[in-house]
């Protein structure tokens, strides 16, 4: 996912259903041009009395966020640290829980909640931060006349995001969706009664959604736009190794202000972003990457008879004979075979022996044994962003009660068919019939 502009990874201004990956961290910096004439003022009601000065600033921000376990994001936030008004800088914290977080594409649910402390102007009048990041003394927690009270300090929310792999297209580049609808109170509803500050309000409702356009092994464009209750945002950013650069308008559908009546949130701004996301367990800056992509499926014929060379053997009247078996070859198919009780291994029809066809007969797939990486006793592989540490002795597995879920090195893995991603242990044919297991955390144990 991209980088908000304030609140760690997420959608412009609102959050999403996934989470930072365990102990990344990124830090963003942000900021947006404001430039109207004069700007509108308020009583103790909320009621517009008149216009003050022209409002010609930069509002910056900063933030930075960091995974845990693959299942939380927690972060803090330093909103217009360069505002030279009364009121000061405004500090925050933010964070969020994944609740279901799918491997691939799927549904994601999350909860989480943002703190932004409250401006100070050295008055009486108890204030609220605004959605925008900048000390205001108009936004006030009560006002008179019967207005709902403004409490947006804290800000809790529910979403849910739904991802999913783009159209499989020639003239098409790679790409991914997500779509994000939430529910939020605080910042994401409250001030709706003020009329300098809503336009439309959607009583806590938010949603946004991205496209995300591989541009090379190491590079992705996110195209997004989001509603985050009051305002219609647009924007996009660019990753290059974890590297961010993007801009963006918010309040696109505020449109050109009324005769006479202008409003920073009122308004379309144009904004700038620039984030760097940094992951220790890859050992640098987080590369970006779309979602894996099923290898297509590998129809295996049998072999053609041979047109030009015949070989001719004198079969004995009377086959040998043997107890009958299967190997579980690394393609997941069972080849029957006979064991003699001599141990000779015998296939074909002809139940010929093994020994007397080779080299002129191999089995069908690809293994670890001679490899490098396999033959170290002490070797662990990665899947899926899991580290799979391997088991002492190999053994022998039916085709039956196993699945393939990819490869490593070329090889490809197996598991379980009942067992439920993430997987706990994953399979490495070895040779014909000899698989190894794999198993989640392993080695970390070992290091204990």
């Amino acid at each position: 996912m991209p980088s908000t502009q304030r609140y760690g990874s997420g959608i412009l201004d609102i959050p999403v259903a996934s989470v930072l990956p365990h102990l990344a961290i990124t830090g963003t910096y942000s900021g947006f041009f404001v430039d109207i004439p004069r700007s509108l003022q308020v009583d103790g009601s909320g009621t517009p009395t008149g216009f003050g000065p022209g409002v010609d600033e930069f509002y910056q921000d900063a933030s930075v966020s960091v995974g845990l376990f693959d299942r939380a994001e927690v972060g803090a936030t330093l909103q217009s640290f360069n505002d030279d008004n009364a009121g000061g800088s405004m500090l925050g914290a933010f964070g969020r829980i994944a609740i279901l977080r799918p491997t691939n594409q799927g549904l994601g649910l999350a909860v989480g909640g943002r703190y932004v402390q409250a401006p100070d102007f050295g008055t009486a009048t108890e204030l609220q931060p605004g959605r925008l990041g900048f000390p205001d003394r108009r936004i006030r927690s009560e006002y008179t006349g019967g207005l709902d009270d403004v409490n947006t300090e804290l800000s809790g929310y529910a979403v849910a995001t739904a991802q999913f792999r783009g159209f499989e297209q020639d003239f098409l580049p790679e790409h991914d969706f997500s779509a994000s609808l939430g529910y939020g109170t605080g910042m994401f509803q409250d001030g709706e009664d003020l009329s300098f500050y809503n336009f439309a309000s959607s009583n806590g409702w938010f949603f946004g959604s991205t496209i995300s356009v591989g541009l090379s092994d190491n590079a992705l464009l996110h195209l997004m736009g989001d509603y985050n209750g009051f305002d219609v945002n647009l924007g996009a950013q660019v990753d290059v190794n974890g590297f961010r650069v993007g801009a963006h308008m918010l309040g696109m559908n505020h449109g050109e202000p009324a005769a006479g009546y202008y409003s920073q949130y009122r308004s379309r701004k144009f904004g700038v972003l620039g984030s760097v996301a940094f992951c220790p367990t890859q050992g640098g800056l987080c590369a970006p990457s779309l979602m894996e992509r099923p290898e297509p499926e590998t129809v295996q014929l049998p072999a053609p008879p041979p047109d030009t060379v015949r070989i001719t053997r004198e079969v004995p009247e009377a086959m040998p004979d043997g107890t009958p078996g299967s190997v579980c070859i690394a393609t997941g198919e069972a080849v029957e075979i006979r064991i003699t009780a001599q141990g000779d291994t015998l296939v074909g029809p002809r139940r010929e022996s093994i020994a007397d066809l080779r080299p002129g007969v191999v089995f069908a797939g690809t293994y670890a044994a001679g490899a490098s990486w396999y033959e170290d006793d002490e070797s662990s592989l990665t899947f899926e962003d899991r580290e799979y540490g391997k088991t002492d002795s190999p053994q022998s597995l039916d085709c039956g009660s196993i699945m393939r879920v990819g490869e490593y090195e070329g090889v490809p893995l197996f598991a379980m068919r009942n067992a439920d991603r993430p997987f706990e242990s994953v399979f490495v044919p070895v040779r014909p019939g000899i698989w190894h297991e794999y198993q989640f955390g392993l080695n970390i144990t070992r290091g204990q």
